[in-house]
C-alpha cells in the first residue's frame, strides 16, 4: 500500500512534534484530529494552527474523518485515551492500513488494540518511544514489537524516524520496556517533588542535592531537581495517566504496585500547579509550591 496521506490522533507536545517533522521531511498530506479541537482556544487548536505548510494539513471535526482516505495512523494521545481513539477512528480506517500506537500503556492494552485493529483489517504495530520527544524528534528511540513491527520498519524510516528497534513478534515487550522504565522516571520525579517540598520546609533541602552527589553524582543537582519538578508541573495530568498504565502492568506481573500508585497520586496533584513553570530557580520554585500547600494537612492524616 503507497503512502500517500497520513494521519496524526492527538495534537499535543509529541502530536505536533512528529507533525512537524513530517510537513518538513516529506510530502505527505497531514490530516490531524484531538478531542481538544472542539474547543477554539485549547492548547491542541494552538498547536495545530502554529504548524508549517498548513494547505498540507486537514483539522478533521472526527477521529473517523482524519482517518478517512489514510493509509497511516499515528496515535499520539494520553495513555487513558488511546483504547478509545483506537475506535473512534474505525468508521474511516481503510483495510490493510498501518497503525502505529505510540501511546505509553500497559502490554495488555497493546493487545487489546491490536485485537481492535486487527478485526477491522488494520495493522497494528506497537511503539513505544524511550525517551522525551525533544531534542531529538522523530530521530528518539522508538522500540517496536508485534508481527507487524519488521514490515514497519523500512516505512517508518522514509517518514524520519530513523531509531527504530524491533525487540520482539511478541506482543506487549516494547510496552512493558517503556512501562517498567516509567516506573523509574516518572517515579524519580514524584520523589524529588515530595522529599525536596519537606526539605524546603525544615531548612534543609541544600544539604539533601548535597548528600545526592554521594550516590548519584550529577554536575548540577539543584538545576536538575528543577527540571524533575517542572516536568511533573508541566505534563502531570499525563504522566499521571501513563502511570497508572504501569500500575497495570506491575499488577500484571504478581505485584503490587505500590510506588506506581503512589506515583500516580504525586503526579496528578502536580498538574495543578502548571502555572508556577515560570519561576527562576529551584529555590523559588519550591517556595511557590509550598504557598499553595495545605497548611492542616499534617492534622488530616492517620494517627500511627
Amino acid at each position: 500500500m503507497k503512502l500517500q496521506r497520513l494521519c496524526i490522533l492527538g495534537c499535543g507536545e509529541v502530536g505536533r512534534t512528529l507533525a512537524e517533522d513530517l510537513l518538513n521531511n516529506s510530502d505527505y498530506a497531514l490530516q490531524l484530529w484531538d478531542q481538544q479541537f472542539a474547543e477554539a482556544n485549547s492548547a491542541a487548536m494552538a498547536n495545530a494552527r502554529s504548524l508549517s505548510q498548513p494547505t498540507r494539513v486537514v483539522l478533521a471535526t472526527s477521529a473517523a474523518e482524519a482517518a478517512q482516505g489514510c493509509q497511516l495512523v499515528l496515535s499520539a494521545v494520553t495513555a487513558d485515551q488511546a483504547v478509545t481513539a483506537a475506535q473512534s477512528i474505525l468508521p474511516g480506517l481503510a483495510k490493510q492500513s498501518w497503525f502505529v500506537d505510540l501511546n505509553s500503556v500497559s502490554p495488555v492494552t497493546k493487545q487489546q488494540l491490536y485485537h481492535l485493529l486487527e478485526q477491522a483489517g488494520g495493522r497494528l504495530v506497537e511503539a513505544a518511544i524511550m525517551s522525551p520527544i525533544f531534542p531529538q524528534r522523530s530521530a528518539s528511540q522508538i522500540l517496536l514489537a508485534g508481527p507487524y513491527a519488521e514490515a514497519f520498519v523500512t516505512i517508518g524510516r522514509t517518514l524520519g524516524f530513523s531509531d527504530l528497534q524491533v525487540v520482539s513478534e511478541s506482543l506487549g515487550i516494547a510496552a512493558a520496556t517503556k512501562m517498567c522504565r516509567s516506573v523509574i522516571i516518572k517515579g524519580m520525579e514524584a520523589l524529588v517533588t515530595e522529599s525536596l517540598l519537606a526539605a524546603r520546609y525544615y531548612g534543609v533541602d541544600a544539604t539533601v542535592l548535597e548528600s545526592l552527589n554521594n550516590l548519584f553524582p550529577r554536575p548540577d543537582w539543584p538545576q536538575h531537581a528543577q527540571y524533575l519538578i517542572s516536568r511533573s508541573l508541566q505534563h502531570g495530568g499525563r504522566r499521571a495517566a501513563e502511570m497508572r498504565e504501569a500500575s497495570k502492568t506491575v499488577r500484571e506481573a504478581g505485584l503490587y504496585p505500590w510506588m506506581s500508585e503512589g506515583c500516580v497520586e504525586r503526579q496528578q496533584w502536580a498538574a495543578q500547579f502548571n502555572a508556577l513553570l515560570g519561576e527562576q530557580s529551584l529555590g523559588e520554585l519550591l517556595d511557590a509550591l509550598q504557598s499553595k500547600l495545605d497548611p492542616h494537612v499534617s492534622q488530616k492524616l492517620p494517627k500511627q
